[in-house]
């Protein structure tokens, strides 16, 4: 069933294990921030959980800090990537600005704690950290704001405003990761195309 939105918990005895170190220690590092948050985990115990004693774990990754941004880096890099093949998969204003909507709605529907992450420790984020991750935001709420633009140029969109229209989409989308689950009462195909319809009402199309 869909429920009311809550902060993200992960099951974090069922959780996957990848074989590469650093990658075990991201992947612990991210399921601990997501369920306790950046402060409150220290490297001990990003180490334990990653099955890595005492100082090894400063083999495969220099801080914590270090940790955090490479997470927040790594998701919207996806993000980028995702709505970079979204707008070069057609000419049409009305399919590219759906398949743009899709591509953010799947994501934060299978990466509910990478978005987690990378809504709530934006602040946690020391310079020039903090720079380089928003500038990455800035450039994807930038792709689907000139995409719509383009609509509206073309006559295809009438939204009464192109950049609260962008915010309503992105946030829109940003929340499915905080009560979407795969049991639920629907598919993830059925929430990103309803998410499409829906992105499709907002710019008026």
């Amino acid at each position: 069933m869909i429920g009311l939105m809550r902060p993200y918990s992960p099951d974090l005895a069922s959780a996957g294990r990848p074989n590469d170190r650093a990658e075990l220690i991201r992947v612990a590092a991210l399921e601990l921030f997501a369920a306790r948050g950046y402060s409150l985990t220290t490297m001990d115990e990003i180490g334990e959980r990653a099955g890595i004693r005492g100082p090894s774990v400063y083999k495969h990754v220099r801080s914590k800090q270090d940790l955090l941004a490479g997470i927040m880096r790594h998701t919207m890099d996806a993000l980028l990537e995702g709505q970079r093949v979204a707008l070069a998969s057609s000419s049409d204003a009305e399919t590219r600005l759906r398949r743009v909507a899709e591509a953010h709605v799947r994501y934060h529907a299978r990466h509910a704690a990478e978005a987690f992450v990378g809504n709530r420790e934006i602040g946690s984020l020391d310079q020039p950290h903090r720079d380089d991750v928003l500038d990455r935001r800035a450039a994807y709420e930038r792709g689907l704001r000139q995409l719509i633009v383009e609509g509206v140029e073309s006559g295809r969109f009438r939204p009464p405003s192109v950049r609260l229209a962008s915010y309503a989409i992105l946030d829109m989308g940003m929340g499915v990761a905080m009560w979407f689950r795969p049991d639920g009462e629907l598919s993830e195909d059925e929430v990103v195309y309803q998410y499409g319809e829906m992105a499709l009402r907002i710019v008026g199309a």
